[in-house]
């Protein structure tokens, strides 16, 4: 059998057996030709949140070594297949060149660091640094948790976990998916987290008169569908390049025809008005993968996905179309992820917090 450095191995039935887990490893590394692993990524789904020790430790057996790093999702999946109905477990095995090492201060040039945390254990000091960050915050379907990940083999106390695939550079980029109502629009008057208007003109009629015709006659427009876009650099190629963060609607306030938004903004920052659509997720998706291929400079050799729990099949119609994209575009590589609760990677030279999108890692080893 030919040997590979990477592979991914998936496991599912009824129950939460650790034996899934120790299978999933053992699939991977008779895919990848390896008698054992020097770090495995092991996701599994939230029926294991309550006691997933057993899980890691068969894992651990299973890979040979004791740099197991994962955490709990929502649902998770490979290039294989995807599990949300039922327990399951994913894993990917890595050999030589790449290992699964600690941060350090200055990292290298390419170098990003896969971070998983819980939601209570994201916190804006760890998020904020400069050496990129991608991976998701733990999650499971109803929101309630519990929550966990794991690093070396032990749940993480702290809620957070951070390790370096070393060996390798990654090129980062996320969709954030979402069809523009308007372009940019200067926010002329704010109080706290109230946009009262936008140019000329009340924030909520810029936004009625914006929405699809379709949308606009409905009884309730259906505000957890909108956003709002905050543009960083030149507005005229922000929304084209990907420079904004959604800014989600808490309230349309017809007595002012403000609206409240989730977080704060200042005058003359640039909002656009934004809605979720299927079609408009792919397009973007397609954009992302082209463009981070073509920053990687090279062929990857393997594929780190994380999509909002609300981004995946019960987006798409009880399809991932994120997934099947990758798949499309790299139909022989190892491909891992959790549908999570927040999505991490970098956005405007700092790390931000997606919600709803999916960030996409292509990871090259280098060579020895």
């Amino acid at each position: 059998m030919s040997q590979h450095f990477v592979a991914t191995g998936l496991s599912r039935g009824t129950r939460t057996y650790p034996e899934h887990a120790a299978d999933a490893v053992k699939k991977a590394l008779a895919r990848a030709g390896l008698s054992h692993a020097n770090g495995v990524l092991l996701f599994l789904t939230p029926d294991y949140a309550t006691n997933p020790e057993p899980a890691l430790r068969a894992a651990a057996r299973a890979a040979g070594c004791t740099q197991v790093v994962g955490c709990t999702g929502a649902g998770v999946f490979t290039d294989q297949e995807w599990v949300l109905d039922s327990p399951g477990a994913a894993a990917m095995v890595f050999g030589d060149p790449i290992r699964l090492t600690l941060p350090t201060v200055n990292g290298s040039p390419g170098q990003a660091i896969l971070s998983l945390c819980t939601p209570s254990g994201l916190t804006a000091d760890w998020l904020d640094i400069t050496t990129p960050r991608i991976g998701a915050v733990s999650a499971d379907l109803e929101g309630e948790g519990p929550f966990k990940v794991w690093s070396s083999s032990r749940v993480a106390d702290g809620g957070c976990v951070e390790v370096v695939i070393d060996g390798a550079e990654t090129a980062i980029n996320a969709s954030q998916g979402v069809r523009a109502l308007t372009s940019p629009i200067e926010v002329a008057e704010v109080h706290g987290y109230d946009v009262l208007r936008l140019g000329n003109y009340p924030a909520l009629n810029v936004l009625v008169k914006a929405l699809p015709v379709g949308v606009r006659e409905m009884e309730r427009i259906p505000l957890h569908l909108i956003m709002g876009g905050v543009t960083f650099g030149d507005p005229s190629t922000a929304i084209r390049d990907g420079r904004y963060r959604l800014n989600h609607i808490v309230s349309a306030n017809l007595n002012d025809q403000s609206i409240t938004l989730s977080h704060p903004l200042n005058r003359g920052e640039r909002l656009f008005w934004a809605m979720r659509d299927a079609l408009a997720a792919e397009r973007d998706m397609r954009a992302v993968i082209e463009n981070t291929r073509r920053a990687l400079a090279d062929q990857p050799d393997l594929v780190l996905l994380f999509p909002c729990m609300g981004r995946g099949p019960n987006f798409f119609g009880n399809r991932d179309r994120d997934l099947e994209l990758v798949k499309e575009y790299f139909p022989k590589l190892p491909v891992i992820g959790i549908y999570g609760n927040g999505e991490i990677g970098p956005l405007d030279e700092t790390n931000h917090l997606y919600q709803y999108s999916v960030v996409l890692g292509l990871v090259r080893a280098c060579s020895p």
